[in-house]
């Protein structure tokens, strides 16, 4: 039970952490789109942080992904081992 509750851990927390990259570039507003770029920055720089919200959409983001693994793998009962059952078998050539 405690190594379950430990991969699940450890399976949100790579989740989480992936989600976070890629959440990251929404809502990011530029200096130059701002209007007032500060003297000895690039103009591509932030305007300001928003790690906050970032942190709150990676955790709703990762959350329902997380809920979704779950539901297909016990609900449905799926695992990475059944892949190979659900895609389809195609014979290439004469077979």
């Amino acid at each position: 039970m405690l190594t379950t509750v430990l991969s699940y851990a450890a399976l949100y927390f790579v989740l989480w952490w992936l989600c976070l990259f890629a959440v990251i570039p929404f809502s990011l507003r530029t200096q130059e789109e701002d209007g007032a770029v500060t003297l000895g920055t690039v103009a591509s720089a932030p305007k300001g942080h928003h790690m906050r919200r970032a942190a709150l959409r990676t955790t709703i983001v990762s959350g329902l992904i997380f809920a979704a693994y779950l539901g297909i793998t016990q609900g449905l009962g799926y695992s990475i081992d059944d892949i190979p059952r659900i895609v389809p078998n195609y014979v290439y050539g004469d077979g």
